[in-house]
């Protein structure tokens, strides 16, 4: 292929060329025909409601030693089961199977998963309704249903 075209009424090219190049950039090809939306147990939304189905724990990757306490959820708005981690001290205690939660993305780099938790992606914020991290806190009662 030889220059791009200069000439004065060569704006019509220059846009149906830059079009067609774009595609050529993985990060918009990926965007535009919703890729990671496709492949995104929530779907490209930023929270997802799910039942408990067991309560995990995942051995940190090295050079750490631990078991982190996950959990793993079947959402309610498509069936897919993911694997969701529990923060704080003790959180694990505040959730019981067949509870329902909400997870969010953990925010590791590109969606996927976050420090030495392997394979995880999600974590859960809410236990029927309230929020994890004042169980935690000690400042809210968890409901008996």
């Amino acid at each position: 292929m030889g220059k791009a075209p200069r000439g004065e009424f060569a704006a019509r090219k220059l846009s149906f060329k830059r079009q067609k190049f774009r595609w050529k950039s993985a990060g918009y090809k990926r965007r535009v025909l919703r890729l990671d939306e496709k492949a995104d147990p929530l779907e490209g939304s930023p929270q997802g409601r799910g039942i408990v189905l067991e309560k995990v724990g995942v051995e940190a990757k090295q050079p750490n030693s631990a078991i982190r306490k996950c959990v793993r959820v079947q959402l309610i708005k498509n069936g897919r089961q993911v694997t969701s981690f529990a923060p704080g001290d003790g959180a694990i205690g505040f959730i019981e199977e067949h509870d329902e939660v909400v997870v969010e993305g953990i925010g590791g780099a590109k969606g996927g998963s976050y420090g030495d938790i392997p394979g995880v992606r999600y974590k859960v914020i809410k236990v029927n309704g309230i929020s994890l991290k004042e169980l935690v806190k000690g400042r809210k009662e968890k409901p008996t249903r």
